[in-house]
Parts: structure tokens; C-alpha cells; sequence
């Protein structure tokens, strides 16, 4: 007996530069993102979005105000403005929400110097102005903020996540 697939699934296009949620066939959504300044790969400390499967490990800041900064994965009790923007040149913004990927695929996005949640890989909130659509990131898949917490609301920890060079 095939049961109906009714757990929302998420695919990122490296090449699209979009993020849909889908449960089976239907996709529900497609959102613009922005990945990597450097392209896809894997290995530590190369600022660059893991492809693969991965799953949704940890979902960070229920509840907080659309800009909400975070450190660390912690709420800094700020709420982004240019003016915090001009204190602070060169941060990397994680702002809104935290979506914490977690590689699934042992020695490609999973363990060692390639894996996902130990480069804190997210999918997360950017600044208004951060262009979508635009490989700018540091390694994670950036959101508008709006975006971010309607997608966070539709997802759980354990929601599978694919992560491809092509759209």
C-alpha cells in the first residue's frame, strides 16, 4: 500500500538561486535565496553550500521580532537597522530565524572536515538590502526575513533538505 507523502521537503538550486517547499509533486512555494558567494562545496572553512541531503537539526528563534540579531545562535537582543548595520561594517547578519542543517551523506556533507552542522550551515534571516537571488553568503542560504519566518512555520526538526548544483 503507497501512503501519501504529506511531510513537507525542501530543495535549494544552486543555480536558481531558490529554495522550494514541496510535499510529494505539489510544491507549495518557491523562494528566492542566496547561497554562497564562493560556489557549492563541502570542506571546512570553505565559506562555500554544501550539496546533498540534509536534514533540519535545530530551529532557533520561535517567537523573535523580524531582524532579531543573532551571535552565536543566540539572540543579541538587537533588531537590524542601517544605523547597527553602520557600527558594525563586515558582519555576517543571521537575523529572524536559524534553520541548523545537519549533512546526512557520511563523507560528503556528514562527519570529519565535510561536515554540514559543524560548519553551521542555516538556513537563516539577511538584511533587507542583501540582494536575493545573488550568490553573496558566506556558506549558509540566505532569506528575506519575511520569508524566513513563514518557511520556519511550515517546517520541523527531521524535514529533509537537498541541497543542488542544478535549478
Amino acid at each position: 500500500m503507497n501512503e501519501a507523502v504529506t511531510e513537507p521537503r525542501l530543495f535549494v538550486g544552486l543555480a536558481s538561486q531558490h529554495l522550494t517547499l514541496a510535499i510529494g509533486a505539489n510544491v507549495l512555494r518557491v523562494y528566492p535565496v542566496s547561497t554562497a558567494r564562493r560556489g557549492a562545496g563541502e570542506r571546512y572553512g570553505s565559506e562555500q553550500t554544501p550539496r546533498g541531503d540534509h536534514v533540519i537539526r535545530a530551529k532557533i528563534g520561535s517567537g523573535a521580532p523580524a531582524g532579531a540579531v543573532f551571535v552565536g545562535r543566540r539572540p543579541t537582543g538587537e533588531v537590524w537597522s542601517p544605523d547597527l548595520a553602520l557600527r558594525f561594517p563586515g558582519r555576517d547578519w543571521i537575523l529572524t530565524r536559524i534553520l541548523w542543517l545537519s549533512g546526512v551523506e557520511p563523507g560528503r556533507n556528514r562527519l570529519g572536515s565535510v561536515d554540514s552542522m559543524q560548519r553551521y550551515i542555516y538556513i537563516h534571516g539577511t538584511p533587507d538590502p542583501e540582494p536575493m537571488g545573488v550568490p553573496a553568503s558566506h556558506g549558509c542560504i540566505r532569506m528575506r526575513n519575511e520569508d524566513v519566518i513563514e518557511l520556519f512555520d511550515r517546517v520541523s526538526v527531521g524535514t529533509r533538505v537537498t541541497i543542488e548544483e542544478a535549478s
